[in-house]
């Protein structure tokens, strides 16, 4: 019988715990159904193994990314939205360094996933377009901004910043870069689009 109040949400939600404190060579089943104070063969209830104990994890996680996206981006445009976007990017990352990795695996046939993940990348199309971006720009645009954010994310998290400089600082100095960029090829195109049409 199932542990009551045991469910999968509350299995993964004590597995994200563990990875965000301690990583994910910690994470093992016998380790999670410690920290829920049950027996290892009571999660074979909730989950199959260890592989489906990281989806659900990652399930969980782009949910929780998605959710701090969408909310820092609602009722803004432009710069303002972006930068308020690309911080709750990094604060979720930085915040939550085991669980956000599982967040950045592909995985190709997992139609929940890839839906879950697209809730991601939704606010973020939506601020790139209010720059003004053409549409065949804005995925280019989108990988773009991902692949700064990620780098920037991960390189923190494993404490790849050694200079004895200000990170906070130079997340802002990278923001006011991307944001430039995003201004001269958004602006770019609209001079374009009005000389066209003209």
């Amino acid at each position: 019988m199932p542990r009551a109040g045991l469910t999968p949400h509350a299995v993964a939600r004590a597995a994200a715990s563990l990875l965000d404190r301690e990583g994910r060579v910690a994470l093992t089943l016998a380790r999670v159904a410690d920290d829920l104070g049950v027996k290892s063969p009571s999660l074979y209830n909730h989950i199959d193994n260890l592989g489906a104990l990281e989806r659900l994890v990652a399930l969980d996680g782009i949910d929780r990314l998605a959710d701090a996206c969408r909310a820092a981006a609602m009722g803004r445009a432009g710069a303002d939205g972006f930068r308020a976007l690309a911080h709750a990017y990094r604060g979720f990352a930085v915040a939550h360094p085991g669980v956000y990795p599982l967040t950045q695996v592909s995985r190709p046939g997992d139609a929940e996933y890839e839906a879950k993940a697209a809730l991601v990348l939704e606010p973020v199309l939506a601020i790139l377009a209010g720059f003004g971006l053409p549409r065949a720009e804005l995925v280019h645009a989108a990988r773009a901004v991902r692949s700064a954010l990620h780098g920037f994310a991960v390189l923190e998290n494993d404490a790849g910043f050694g200079l004895d400089v200000d990170v906070d600082h130079s997340f802002e100095w990278l923001l006011d870069a991307i944001e430039r960029a995003l201004s001269v090829t958004g602006g770019r195109a609209t001079t374009e689009t009005r000389t066209t049409v003209g």
